[in-house]
């Protein structure tokens, strides 16, 4: 009876430990899942055509506060954006509203698998201009999927979804 007790708890103690086990490998085999909006910057003042660094307009400024409104449900992680007045001033309403800084990368130099890991996990905006835009997008999917953004256009909404080896993208469009 002794040995049949000391037996059944050993049994009993391997299979909790076990399933413990199996337990900590399905958390660490759980797959990250990081999404990213990648959207043209706003309306730019074009009265001066020389100008290579121009603000808003006063409708771009609209359209920066009406995407910080449609994104109002998204807790954004990071918020990136070129160095250019337009691109800052269209993520800015975004980035104030998730208390994030905003984080300034270089759409020709962007190293595409280091961004990736250094975002694994998160949500982020990624504002850009009509050429970066799908072009930054075509790198993530590994794919000429995009095609450059009419100049007229900046309403495109690019959202990218990748959960493990899984990718997803679509393309929606706000006026």
């Amino acid at each position: 009876m002794k040995y049949t007790c000391l037996y059944t708890f050993t049994l009993l103690f391997m299979l909790v430990s076990s399933c413990n086990q199996e337990k900590k490998t399905n958390k660490t085999s759980e797959k990250t899942t990081s999404t990213y909006y990648f959207i043209r910057h706003a309306e730019k003042d074009r009265s001066d055509p020389a100008n290579e660094n121009p603000d808003l307009t006063e409708k771009g400024i609209q359209r920066a506060e009406h995407w910080s409104e449609i994104f109002k449900n998204v807790k954004f992680d990071a918020v990136y954006s070129t160095n250019f007045n337009r691109t800052i001033e269209t993520a800015k309403p975004t980035a104030l509203k998730n208390n994030v800084e905003i984080t300034i990368y270089d759409s020709n130099n962007i190293d595409i698998s280091r961004f990736l890991e250094e975002t694994k996990g998160k949500k982020v905006l990624v504002v850009g201009h009509s050429n970066s835009t799908p072009k930054f997008v075509n790198s993530i999917l590994k794919e000429e999927k995009y095609e450059n953004i009419d100049d007229s256009n900046n309403a495109n909404l690019y959202v990218v979804i990748i959960t493990g080896d899984i990718i997803t993208d679509s393309l929606l469009l706000f006026e």
